[in-house]
Protein backbone atom coordinates (compact mmCIF):
# COMPACT_ATOMS: atom_id res chain seq x y z
CA UNK A 1 0.00 0.00 0.00
CA UNK A 2 2.21 2.94 -1.26
CA UNK A 3 1.94 6.43 -0.64
CA UNK A 4 1.78 9.00 -3.97
CA UNK A 5 5.60 10.09 -4.49
CA UNK A 6 3.63 13.28 -4.85
CA UNK A 7 3.08 13.87 -0.92
CA UNK A 8 6.06 14.06 1.40
CA UNK A 9 5.37 15.49 4.82
CA UNK A 10 5.77 19.26 5.18
CA UNK A 11 5.67 19.43 1.31
CA UNK A 12 2.09 20.21 1.28
CA UNK A 13 1.59 24.03 2.84
CA UNK A 14 -1.99 22.61 3.76
CA UNK A 15 -0.47 20.17 6.43
CA UNK A 16 1.11 22.00 9.04
CA UNK A 17 3.32 20.82 12.41
CA UNK A 18 1.33 21.45 15.86
CA UNK A 19 2.22 20.85 19.25
CA UNK A 20 -0.01 21.39 22.61
CA UNK A 21 1.04 23.83 24.02
CA UNK A 22 -2.14 25.36 26.66
CA UNK A 23 -1.48 28.83 28.21
CA UNK A 24 -0.53 28.85 32.14
CA UNK A 25 -3.51 31.36 33.12
CA UNK A 26 -5.79 28.74 31.22
CA UNK A 27 -4.70 26.18 33.40
CA UNK A 28 -4.91 28.61 36.47
CA UNK A 29 -8.34 29.26 35.49
CA UNK A 30 -9.35 25.63 35.58
CA UNK A 31 -7.64 25.00 38.56
CA UNK A 32 -9.07 27.79 40.59
CA UNK A 33 -12.73 26.59 39.37
CA UNK A 34 -11.94 23.42 40.95
CA UNK A 35 -11.20 25.23 44.19
CA UNK A 36 -14.42 26.91 43.82
CA UNK A 37 -16.77 24.29 43.39
CA UNK A 38 -19.75 24.27 45.67
CA UNK A 39 -20.36 20.74 46.28
CA UNK A 40 -23.58 19.25 47.58
CA UNK A 41 -25.27 16.20 48.37
CA UNK A 42 -26.16 13.38 46.91
CA UNK A 43 -28.45 9.97 48.13
CA UNK A 44 -27.23 8.47 51.74
CA UNK A 45 -27.49 5.12 49.41
CA UNK A 46 -25.97 6.47 46.39
CA UNK A 47 -22.66 4.63 45.49
CA UNK A 48 -22.75 5.24 41.53
CA UNK A 49 -26.47 4.04 41.10
CA UNK A 50 -27.81 7.55 40.38
CA UNK A 51 -24.64 9.04 38.37
CA UNK A 52 -20.94 9.80 39.38
CA UNK A 53 -20.42 9.06 43.08
CA UNK A 54 -19.49 12.11 44.59
CA UNK A 55 -17.06 10.70 47.47
CA UNK A 56 -14.89 9.53 44.38
CA UNK A 57 -15.48 12.51 42.28
CA UNK A 58 -13.89 15.29 45.44
CA UNK A 59 -11.01 12.68 45.39
CA UNK A 60 -10.32 12.81 42.08
CA UNK A 61 -10.71 16.31 41.79
CA UNK A 62 -8.21 16.48 45.13
CA UNK A 63 -5.72 14.57 43.04
CA UNK A 64 -6.48 16.94 40.22
CA UNK A 65 -5.42 20.11 42.72
CA UNK A 66 -2.50 18.77 44.26
CA UNK A 67 -1.24 15.45 42.00
CA UNK A 68 -1.99 15.81 38.46
CA UNK A 69 0.30 17.39 36.36
CA UNK A 70 -0.97 18.66 32.90
CA UNK A 71 2.59 19.30 31.59
CA UNK A 72 4.20 15.74 32.07
CA UNK A 73 0.89 14.41 30.19
CA UNK A 74 1.12 17.12 27.78
CA UNK A 75 4.53 16.34 27.04
CA UNK A 76 3.52 12.58 26.63
CA UNK A 77 1.52 13.66 24.38
CA UNK A 78 3.66 15.68 22.24
CA UNK A 79 6.53 13.14 22.10
CA UNK A 80 4.36 11.65 18.55
CA UNK A 81 4.25 14.30 15.93
CA UNK A 82 0.98 16.42 15.55
CA UNK A 83 -0.01 17.93 12.55
CA UNK A 84 -3.12 19.86 11.05
CA UNK A 85 -4.40 19.94 7.81
CA UNK A 86 -7.77 21.23 6.33
CA UNK A 87 -9.73 18.36 4.99
CA UNK A 88 -13.64 19.85 3.78
CA UNK A 89 -14.75 22.45 6.32
CA UNK A 90 -12.64 20.59 8.68
CA UNK A 91 -9.37 21.64 10.38
CA UNK A 92 -8.26 18.37 11.20
CA UNK A 93 -5.94 17.82 13.92
CA UNK A 94 -4.25 14.27 13.63
CA UNK A 95 -1.39 11.98 15.04
CA UNK A 96 0.87 10.84 12.80
CA UNK A 97 3.70 8.24 13.40
CA UNK A 98 5.25 7.05 10.58
CA UNK A 99 6.03 3.12 10.44
CA UNK A 100 9.19 1.59 10.81
CA UNK A 101 10.78 -0.75 7.57
CA UNK A 102 10.04 -0.04 4.05
CA UNK A 103 6.30 -0.45 3.66
CA UNK A 104 4.21 0.02 6.44
CA UNK A 105 0.77 -0.20 6.20
CA UNK A 106 -1.43 2.99 6.44
CA UNK A 107 -3.90 2.55 9.91
CA UNK A 108 -5.98 5.06 10.11
CA UNK A 109 -7.58 4.89 14.19
CA UNK A 110 -10.44 6.63 15.09
CA UNK A 111 -11.84 7.35 18.70
CA UNK A 112 -15.12 8.37 19.93
CA UNK A 113 -17.00 9.96 23.04
CA UNK A 114 -16.12 10.60 25.42
CA UNK A 115 -12.68 9.85 24.44
CA UNK A 116 -9.96 12.18 22.68
CA UNK A 117 -6.57 11.20 21.14
CA UNK A 118 -5.09 10.16 24.31
CA UNK A 119 -6.85 6.99 24.08
CA UNK A 120 -3.86 5.60 21.57
CA UNK A 121 -0.68 6.40 23.60
CA UNK A 122 -0.17 2.69 24.59
CA UNK A 123 -1.24 1.44 21.02
CA UNK A 124 0.70 3.94 18.38
CA UNK A 125 4.59 3.31 19.13
CA UNK A 126 3.72 -0.40 18.90
CA UNK A 127 1.44 -0.46 15.75
CA UNK A 128 3.95 1.51 14.03
CA UNK A 129 7.31 -0.15 15.10
CA UNK A 130 6.56 -3.84 16.67
CA UNK A 131 10.19 -4.28 15.99
CA UNK A 132 10.86 -2.31 19.07
CA UNK A 133 8.58 -4.49 21.55
CA UNK A 134 9.53 -7.95 20.68
CA UNK A 135 7.39 -7.62 17.54
CA UNK A 136 8.40 -8.45 13.53
CA UNK A 137 8.67 -5.43 11.36
CA UNK A 138 6.53 -6.96 8.62
CA UNK A 139 3.79 -6.00 11.19
CA UNK A 140 4.65 -2.23 11.16
CA UNK A 141 1.52 0.24 10.54
CA UNK A 142 1.87 4.09 9.70
CA UNK A 143 -0.69 5.15 12.03
CA UNK A 144 -2.85 8.34 11.70
CA UNK A 145 -4.87 9.49 14.60
CA UNK A 146 -7.13 12.23 14.07
CA UNK A 147 -9.07 14.32 16.48
CA UNK A 148 -12.91 13.82 15.58
CA UNK A 149 -14.58 17.23 13.85
CA UNK A 150 -15.99 18.91 16.62
CA UNK A 151 -13.40 17.12 19.57
CA UNK A 152 -10.44 17.83 21.49
CA UNK A 153 -7.78 19.74 18.74
CA UNK A 154 -9.75 19.45 15.22
CA UNK A 155 -11.62 22.39 14.24
CA UNK A 156 -15.77 22.14 15.24
CA UNK A 157 -18.64 22.26 12.08
CA UNK A 158 -20.49 24.79 11.51
CA UNK A 159 -23.50 22.84 12.62
CA UNK A 160 -24.00 18.77 14.22
CA UNK A 161 -21.81 16.58 11.65
CA UNK A 162 -22.64 12.97 11.84
CA UNK A 163 -20.16 10.11 11.67
CA UNK A 164 -20.87 9.47 8.12
CA UNK A 165 -20.23 13.05 7.30
CA UNK A 166 -16.67 12.95 9.41
CA UNK A 167 -16.14 9.28 7.31
CA UNK A 168 -15.97 11.15 4.47
CA UNK A 169 -13.34 13.96 6.02
CA UNK A 170 -11.35 11.32 7.18
CA UNK A 171 -11.39 9.65 3.67
CA UNK A 172 -10.29 12.89 2.51
CA UNK A 173 -7.48 13.29 4.89
CA UNK A 174 -6.30 9.84 3.91
CA UNK A 175 -6.29 9.99 0.10
CA UNK A 176 -6.63 13.70 -0.72
CA UNK A 177 -4.28 15.13 1.82
CA UNK A 178 -1.93 12.56 2.90
CA UNK A 179 -1.94 10.77 -0.48
CA UNK A 180 -2.34 7.25 0.96
CA UNK A 181 -3.71 4.86 -2.21
CA UNK A 182 -5.21 2.63 0.36
CA UNK A 183 -5.53 1.98 4.08
CA UNK A 184 -7.14 -0.10 6.98
CA UNK A 185 -9.72 1.92 8.99
CA UNK A 186 -10.63 1.16 12.83
CA UNK A 187 -12.62 1.98 15.63
CA UNK A 188 -14.37 1.88 18.66
CA UNK A 189 -17.51 3.69 20.10
CA UNK A 190 -18.17 6.49 17.75
CA UNK A 191 -14.81 5.56 15.89
CA UNK A 192 -16.59 2.11 15.07
CA UNK A 193 -19.11 4.02 13.26
CA UNK A 194 -16.71 6.35 11.16
CA UNK A 195 -14.65 3.02 10.50
CA UNK A 196 -18.14 1.42 9.53
CA UNK A 197 -18.99 4.26 6.85
CA UNK A 198 -16.01 4.42 5.95
CA UNK A 199 -15.71 0.80 4.43
CA UNK A 200 -19.25 1.20 3.61
CA UNK A 201 -19.00 4.46 1.57
CA UNK A 202 -15.24 4.87 0.71
CA UNK A 203 -14.18 1.61 -0.68
CA UNK A 204 -11.49 0.68 -2.36
CA UNK A 205 -8.99 3.13 -0.88
CA UNK A 206 -10.81 1.95 2.57
CA UNK A 207 -9.35 -1.73 1.88
CA UNK A 208 -10.47 -3.42 5.05
CA UNK A 209 -12.07 -2.57 8.61
CA UNK A 210 -11.51 -3.70 12.22
CA UNK A 211 -14.07 -2.95 14.53
CA UNK A 212 -14.34 -3.50 19.11
CA UNK A 213 -17.97 -2.16 18.90
CA UNK A 214 -20.93 -2.78 16.78
CA UNK A 215 -23.11 0.05 16.49
CA UNK A 216 -24.84 -0.10 13.48
CA UNK A 217 -28.33 -2.33 12.51
CA UNK A 218 -29.54 -4.14 9.31
CA UNK A 219 -32.30 -2.36 8.16
CA UNK A 220 -34.72 -5.79 8.85
CA UNK A 221 -33.66 -6.36 12.46
CA UNK A 222 -33.24 -9.38 14.47
CA UNK A 223 -33.99 -12.83 12.62
CA UNK A 224 -34.39 -15.92 14.64
CA UNK A 225 -34.33 -16.80 18.51
CA UNK A 226 -31.02 -15.87 19.31
CA UNK A 227 -30.84 -12.64 17.40
CA UNK A 228 -34.51 -11.79 18.94
CA UNK A 229 -33.24 -12.43 22.48
CA UNK A 230 -30.29 -10.58 21.71
CA UNK A 231 -32.23 -7.25 20.85
CA UNK A 232 -34.05 -7.50 23.66
CA UNK A 233 -31.53 -7.91 25.94
CA UNK A 234 -29.76 -4.98 24.15
CA UNK A 235 -32.93 -2.97 24.88
CA UNK A 236 -32.90 -3.77 28.89
CA UNK A 237 -28.77 -2.73 28.57
CA UNK A 238 -29.51 0.80 27.84
CA UNK A 239 -32.78 1.92 29.78
CA UNK A 240 -30.43 2.63 32.26
CA UNK A 241 -27.46 4.19 30.21
CA UNK A 242 -29.68 6.11 27.49
CA UNK A 243 -29.95 9.74 29.01
CA UNK A 244 -26.93 11.11 28.01
CA UNK A 245 -27.57 10.03 24.44
CA UNK A 246 -30.84 11.41 24.26
CA UNK A 247 -29.96 15.11 25.66
CA UNK A 248 -27.29 15.11 23.42
CA UNK A 249 -28.97 13.80 20.39
CA UNK A 250 -31.73 16.36 20.93
CA UNK A 251 -30.66 19.02 23.07
CA UNK A 252 -26.93 19.34 23.10
CA UNK A 253 -26.90 23.27 23.22
CA UNK A 254 -29.09 23.81 26.67
CA UNK A 255 -26.44 20.47 27.97
CA UNK A 256 -23.46 23.27 27.01
CA UNK A 257 -24.83 25.95 29.18
CA UNK A 258 -24.51 23.67 32.22
CA UNK A 259 -21.17 22.60 31.05
CA UNK A 260 -19.36 25.81 29.91
CA UNK A 261 -16.84 26.89 32.29
CA UNK A 262 -17.61 23.38 34.61
CA UNK A 263 -14.50 21.24 35.27
CA UNK A 264 -16.29 19.88 37.93
CA UNK A 265 -19.40 19.29 35.73
CA UNK A 266 -17.70 17.93 32.98
CA UNK A 267 -15.44 15.69 34.88
CA UNK A 268 -18.49 14.12 35.92
CA UNK A 269 -20.05 13.80 32.89
CA UNK A 270 -17.54 11.83 31.37
CA UNK A 271 -16.08 9.82 34.36
CA UNK A 272 -19.18 8.09 34.66
CA UNK A 273 -18.99 6.63 31.48
CA UNK A 274 -15.33 5.33 32.10
CA UNK A 275 -17.25 3.83 35.32
CA UNK A 276 -20.00 2.18 33.32
CA UNK A 277 -18.35 0.95 30.45
CA UNK A 278 -15.14 0.00 31.62
CA UNK A 279 -14.67 -3.60 32.41
CA UNK A 280 -13.71 -2.86 36.22
CA UNK A 281 -13.53 -4.47 39.26
CA UNK A 282 -17.01 -3.75 41.62
CA UNK A 283 -16.74 0.15 41.49
CA UNK A 284 -13.39 0.95 41.78
CA UNK A 285 -13.13 2.94 38.31
CA UNK A 286 -9.09 2.79 38.62
CA UNK A 287 -8.64 -0.90 38.21
CA UNK A 288 -9.44 -0.11 34.77
CA UNK A 289 -7.57 3.52 34.65
CA UNK A 290 -5.35 5.59 36.50
CA UNK A 291 -6.26 8.60 37.61
CA UNK A 292 -3.98 10.80 35.26
CA UNK A 293 -5.61 9.20 32.26
CA UNK A 294 -9.03 9.83 33.68
CA UNK A 295 -7.81 13.64 33.64
CA UNK A 296 -5.73 13.90 30.51
CA UNK A 297 -8.80 13.08 28.75
CA UNK A 298 -11.05 15.45 30.70
CA UNK A 299 -8.42 18.24 30.27
CA UNK A 300 -8.64 17.79 26.13
CA UNK A 301 -12.01 18.45 26.30
CA UNK A 302 -11.57 21.48 28.99
CA UNK A 303 -8.50 23.24 27.58
CA UNK A 304 -9.89 22.99 23.66
CA UNK A 305 -13.47 23.72 24.90
CA UNK A 306 -14.64 20.86 22.73
CA UNK A 307 -17.54 19.58 25.21
CA UNK A 308 -20.45 21.20 23.66
CA UNK A 309 -19.37 20.48 19.83
CA UNK A 310 -18.61 17.13 20.66
CA UNK A 311 -21.50 16.27 21.82
CA UNK A 312 -23.14 17.18 18.59
CA UNK A 313 -22.11 13.81 16.82
CA UNK A 314 -25.20 12.46 18.61
CA UNK A 315 -27.26 15.16 16.62
CA UNK A 316 -25.33 14.55 13.28
CA UNK A 317 -26.07 11.10 13.58
CA UNK A 318 -30.02 11.35 14.08
CA UNK A 319 -30.16 13.69 10.98
CA UNK A 320 -28.11 10.88 9.11
CA UNK A 321 -31.04 8.24 10.19
CA UNK A 322 -29.79 6.47 13.16
CA UNK A 323 -27.56 3.57 12.98
CA UNK A 324 -28.57 1.95 9.42
CA UNK A 325 -25.83 2.31 7.28
CA UNK A 326 -28.09 1.17 3.66
CA UNK A 327 -31.80 1.01 3.83
CA UNK A 328 -31.53 -1.74 1.13
CA UNK A 329 -29.44 -3.84 3.67
CA UNK A 330 -26.27 -3.61 1.47
CA UNK A 331 -23.41 -4.40 3.75
CA UNK A 332 -19.85 -3.86 4.26
CA UNK A 333 -18.22 -5.52 1.95
CA UNK A 334 -14.16 -5.18 2.56
CA UNK A 335 -13.01 -7.29 4.85
CA UNK A 336 -13.98 -6.98 8.48
CA UNK A 337 -12.68 -8.25 11.72
CA UNK A 338 -14.74 -8.00 15.01
CA UNK A 339 -12.64 -7.72 18.24
CA UNK A 340 -15.27 -8.43 21.21
CA UNK A 341 -14.80 -7.10 24.38
CA UNK A 342 -16.59 -8.99 27.02
CA UNK A 343 -18.01 -5.95 28.76
CA UNK A 344 -18.55 -3.88 25.95
CA UNK A 345 -21.81 -1.50 26.39
CA UNK A 346 -23.13 -1.93 23.54
CA UNK A 347 -24.01 -5.60 23.75
CA UNK A 348 -22.35 -7.30 20.80
CA UNK A 349 -25.43 -9.44 18.55
CA UNK A 350 -24.82 -12.98 17.07
CA UNK A 351 -22.61 -13.53 14.75
CA UNK A 352 -25.29 -14.61 12.47
CA UNK A 353 -27.01 -11.15 12.60
CA UNK A 354 -22.97 -8.93 12.61
CA UNK A 355 -22.44 -11.26 9.07
CA UNK A 356 -25.82 -9.59 7.32
CA UNK A 357 -24.07 -6.37 7.73
CA UNK A 358 -20.27 -6.48 7.47
CA UNK A 359 -17.94 -9.21 5.37
CA UNK A 360 -16.60 -10.80 8.51
CA UNK A 361 -13.27 -12.26 7.90
CA UNK A 362 -11.62 -12.39 11.48
CA UNK A 363 -13.80 -12.63 14.35
CA UNK A 364 -11.79 -12.91 17.87
CA UNK A 365 -13.61 -13.11 21.46
CA UNK A 366 -11.15 -11.62 24.21
CA UNK A 367 -10.99 -12.73 27.61
CA UNK A 368 -11.73 -9.63 29.17
CA UNK A 369 -12.24 -5.75 28.48
CA UNK A 370 -14.53 -3.31 28.27
CA UNK A 371 -15.80 -0.22 25.71
CA UNK A 372 -12.31 1.47 25.76
CA UNK A 373 -10.46 -1.28 24.36
CA UNK A 374 -7.38 0.75 23.12
CA UNK A 375 -6.91 2.22 27.18
CA UNK A 376 -8.06 -1.27 28.90
CA UNK A 377 -6.55 -4.06 26.72
CA UNK A 378 -3.88 -2.21 24.49
CA UNK A 379 -1.82 -5.60 24.26
CA UNK A 380 -5.39 -7.67 22.56
CA UNK A 381 -6.31 -4.83 20.56
CA UNK A 382 -2.93 -4.76 18.85
CA UNK A 383 -2.37 -8.58 18.07
CA UNK A 384 -5.72 -8.55 17.16
CA UNK A 385 -5.56 -6.02 14.88
CA UNK A 386 -2.18 -7.40 13.64
CA UNK A 387 -3.95 -10.57 13.00
CA UNK A 388 -6.39 -9.46 10.84
CA UNK A 389 -3.73 -7.83 8.61
CA UNK A 390 -1.63 -10.65 8.25
CA UNK A 391 -4.54 -12.57 7.02
CA UNK A 392 -5.03 -9.58 4.06
CA UNK A 393 -1.36 -9.67 2.66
Amino acid sequence: MPMRESWAMGDDANIVPFSINVPDEQLLRIKNQIVDYPWHYMPDDGGWAYGTNMSYLKELCAYWLDGFDWRAQEKKLNRFSHYKAQAGEIDVHFIREKGSGPSPTPLLISHGWPGSIAEFQHIIEPLAHPERFGGDIADAFDVIAPSLPGFGFSSRPSRPMGPRAMAGVFATLMTDVLGYDSYIAQGGDWGGTITSSLGHDHAPACKAIHLNVMSVRHPDGPMGAAEEAWAAQFDEDQIMLDGYRTIQATRPQTLSYAMNDNPVGVAAWILEKFHDWSDIEGDHVESAHTKDELLTNIMIYLVTGSFNSASWIYYGRREEGGRTLSPEGRRVEVPTSCALFPKEMLRWPPRSYVERVYNITHWTEMPRGGHFAAMEEPELLIQDVRAFVRTLK
